[in-house]
């Protein structure tokens, strides 16, 4: 467990790691693409205003200009008149509002740079924005109306220091600033473009490389999960073929080992004289001998059913007779101390059957009914046809088995947690020949089980086959 955990952990941490670096990576192209987006609208601005200005003698600003000198000649009267200090900044802040107005609406240089974006194949729908920087109502002395906090390092008309463009927000092109003036203002702002779709442009643009980034994470991602599940996989196979041989050696050793104790009485004096002794001991190594074939046989077995498919041997059988033998056969052997509950509604149904191989399945299921069982074994039994299938349902009140367990019950060599210690002795393969029986017939088995509340086997054989 500590082993698969540590292999998941550092899986999981280089599959983050690389997702962190594919996103940084990402990130950076992003970013990029949208420095290089504004930076090519930038220019395509440029190219577009002197274009309008030389073709077409404007700058888009010929009726601000017209509203804003009739607007400001009274407007400057008006505030070099007044004395209070709060009606002065109201005037200043209803002249700032207007001027903010009358520039944003009444421009029309939006309209000329979409047009000339059209004509050029760019793309044309944006919306503008124009950020007042500074404004002064000109007379006898200046009155600053509105001053922004980084005014003081941009380009003022004596042209004595150097333009600074302001900082490009994500979502906002900056185009050019303006300078206006006339006998009553000077004001200078900037023109900002806004593409209401740049993210999807520059998301079309790397696309290609988003999806390879995806594409990439998501195949690592498979293949680590195919390596960590065939790594689990071998790992458990591996837990399986070491529980085999251990148990296998337990089942061996103990048929061995009274052999060889039984052989050992035999060589006793007091023992060769007592017939009653000899012939006990006789039949005592004969009983373990043959326990031990059938180990060797069942094991055998198993290289011979993984190489070849079934032999059947079929026959028209009747299913209730071949049921009612088979219990009571198995209530005169190894269930004799067991309860057994039949329930039958075969409605006379025969069904083509190799009897061998069905009686090691029925066998099989009864005998784990009594072996994992704590208590006075009751085992019921029902069966019944259904959808041209026979079903036969075998239930016990044992031990029960877990959820994970119920995954693996039929694996070859498997045993449940449960069970895998020497108190329930087995190798871990009578259910597995109950499903490989089942479905050489064509049919299958399933389980159905909690821990403490015993298990329900169904067995569901076609009946025509």
């Amino acid at each position: 467990m500590k082993n698969r955990n540590t292999v998941l952990i550092l899986g999981i941490t280089s599959i983050l790691i690389l997702i962190s670096v594919q996103v940084y990576i990402i990130s950076g192209i992003w970013k990029q693409k949208n420095e290089m987006f504004s930076l090519r609208y930038t220019m395509h601005s440029q190219e577009a205003l002197n274009y309008i200005r030389r073709g077409m003698s404007t700058d888009g600003f010929d009726t601000v200009r017209f509203l804003l000198s009739n607007y400001s000649e009274k407007a400057n009267k008006e505030l070099h008149a007044i004395k209070d200090e709060k009606e002065l900044a109201a005037k200043k802040k209803a002249i700032l509002n207007y001027f903010t107005k009358v520039i944003n609406q009444e421009q029309d240089l939006s309209g000329l740079l979409s047009t000339y974006f059209g004509s050029r194949g760019f793309e044309k729908n944006f919306n503008s924005s124009i950020v007042i920087n500074n404004l002064e109502m000109i007379s006898n002395d200046t009155i600053v109306v509105y001053r922004s906090e980084d005014f003081a390092n941009r380009l003022l008309p004596d042209r004595s220091r150097k333009v600074l463009i302001p900082e490009i927000s994500r979502s906002k092109i900056w185009v050019n600033w303006f300078h206006e003036e006339d006998n009553n203002y000077r004001l200078v702002f900037d023109y900002f473009i806004d593409f209401s779709n740049q993210q999807k442009m520059i998301l079309k643009e790397i696309s290609a490389s988003l999806g390879m980034s995806t594409l990439s994470i998501l195949l690592i991602g498979i293949m680590f999960m195919i390596t960590y599940r065939n790594l689990m996989e071998e790992k458990r196979l591996s837990n399986l073929k070491t529980d085999f041989i251990n148990n296998m050696t337990h089942e061996l050793k103990t048929p061995l080992s009274t052999i060889t104790v039984a052989g050992k009485t035999l060589e006793m004096p007091q023992i060769r004289n007592n017939d009653a002794k000899i012939l006990e001991t006789a039949k005592l190594i004969g009983k373990q001998s043959v326990h031990l074939n059938q180990l060797i046989n069942m094991i055998l077995e198993i290289s011979m059913w993984e190489r070849t498919q079934f032999q059947l041997d079929k026959k028209i059988i009747r299913i209730e007779e071949i049921m009612n033998d088979v219990v009571d056969s198995f209530k005169s052997g190894g269930g004799n101390n067991a309860s057994i509950n039949q329930k039958y509604n075969f409605k006379g149904a025969e069904i083509d059957l190799d009897e061998f191989y069905f009686t090691t399945l029925v066998n099989n299921l009864l005998s784990n009914a009594v072996k994992y069982s704590d208590k006075e074994p009751v085992i019921d039994i029902e069966g019944f046809t259904q959808d041209n299938n026979v079903c036969i349902k075998v239930a016990d009140n044992g031990i029960g088995i877990n959820r994970l367990d119920q995954k693996h019950i039929f694996d070859k060599f498997y045993r449940a947690s449960t069970g895998n210690i020497h108190k329930f002795k087995g190798l871990g393969l009578g259910l597995y020949y109950v499903k490989k029986i089942a479905q050489a017939h064509g049919g299958d088995v399933t389980v159905s089980s909690k821990p403490g509340k015993g298990s329900t086997f169904t067995v569901i054989i076609p009946c025509n086959s």
